[in-house]
């Protein structure tokens, strides 16, 4: 029988990419490295969420299987957001929301149109599903969406996936952005998925979500998540909204991909809601400033970020494609950061500022230090 894990291919048939920062465990190596390639918010959770867990870990009432559709931070999560409670729906992380939505919504022919430099389950969700992925790429600088390019995608396309702030670019769409593309998608049958879940970790007034226009509500989709906003990212506790009749439509497969959300993590989730987060919001906005400071007195190429917590680097003048370059990095400068190829774009590097000052302040000498080597 063949070996299983010799295969250079992942489930989709797709060469599945190195990662920078996961070799094979080397005792007299590994230690001597600073890993700034996380996407989780590593901040501490707040005494009260887990106490919350853990009481209600220890409840005999809460040790049965829950509702399904989990109606106490249901309830919760439509008062939070003004809406109806057959507009939400709750599943088990944000990820899993997203291929559930793919799977329900995509298939052959029914086109997605991505954005790169995105989230690269995005695509590989889509091939598992079966649905053609079209991709309308963004300015190098800005990292805006290229509006002509939309136009055309959009004549074969049934989904769109919109990102803001953005992973890996931090970017934040402006009010313009999306006027533009609200434009060329209002007339057309098109479903809007927009992926929020770094919405609260913004740095700049005058945030707007496509969910905002309320004229083509019948067909967003907003996904949302714990993981980022609130550290929760272990939980996998995520929700979606949507218009009931979609709802009642996404349901249709969710409920054979989730029996229940588990109930003490509901009861956790309840708490981190009615927690305050403007704290780590200011903390993080520190460490962006300090981090993008860095970066340009080194004379790295880099948009100042607007929200989440990733700085994505232009490395173009280096002459090396990502991956050589990271892989250098790591090898001989002994930082890890994720190469810009597994995000759809060449030419860059995505670094984390969600660890604390101390590992941000070595993590960045290095950086310096390899970059003046090269």
């Amino acid at each position: 029988m063949a070996d299983r894990d010799a295969s250079p291919l992942d489930v989709t048939g797709r060469v599945r990419p190195a990662l920078v920062g996961f070799e094979p465990y080397d005792p007299a190596f590994t230690p001597c490295r600073i890993n700034l390639s996380a996407n989780e918010n590593t901040h501490p959770l707040p005494a009260s969420v887990t106490e919350a867990m853990r009481a209600a870990a220890v409840s005999c009432a809460l040790n049965r299987y829950p509702d399904p559709m989990a109606n106490g931070l249901r309830d919760l999560l439509a008062a939070w957001h003004g809406v109806e409670r057959a507009n939400v729906m709750v599943g088990n992380g944000g990820d899993e929301l997203l291929f559930n939505l793919l799977f329900t919504f995509g298939g052959p022919g029914h086109a997605l149109v991505t954005c790169p430099p995105d989230f690269s389950e995005y695509a590989n969700f889509a091939k598992m599903c079966e649905t053609p992925c079209v991709e309308v790429w963004r300015d190098a600088r800005t990292f805006e969406v290229d509006a002509d390019a939309l136009v055309d995608a959009a004549r074969s396309a049934s989904l769109v996936i919109l990102t803001s702030p953005n992973n890996p670019t931090g970017c934040m769409y402006t009010k313009e952005t999306l006027d533009a593309i609200h434009d060329i998608l209002k007339d057309k049958p098109i479903f809007v998925l927009c992926d929020d879940v770094y919405r609260t970790l913004t740095y700049t007034d005058g945030y707007h979500s496509f969910s905002e226009y309320q004229d083509m509500r019948d067909r967003i989709i907003v996904i949302q998540s714990f993981s980022k906003p609130y550290a929760m990212t272990g939980w996998r506790l995520g929700y979606c909204m949507a218009d009931a009749k979609l709802m009642d439509r996404i349901q249709v497969f969710h409920q054979y991909c989730v029996t229940s959300v588990p109930s003490f993590v509901q009861r956790a989730c309840v708490t981190a809601l009615e927690t305050d987060t403007s704290d780590v919001v200011e903390i993080f906005r520190k460490r962006r400033d300090y981090v993008y400071q860095r970066l340009i007195d080194m004379g790295l190429d880099v948009e100042k970020p607007e929200g989440a917590f990733y700085m994505f680097v232009d490395i173009r003048k280096f002459g090396m494609d990502s991956n050589t370059f990271c892989t250098r990095m790591l090898k001989e400068g002994l930082v890890g950061v994720i190469p810009g190829i597994h995000f759809g774009t060449e030419g860059f590097m995505r670094l984390s500022y969600c660890y604390s000052d101390a590992d941000l302040k070595e993590g960045l000498d290095r950086i310096e230090k390899f970059i003046k080597s090269l």
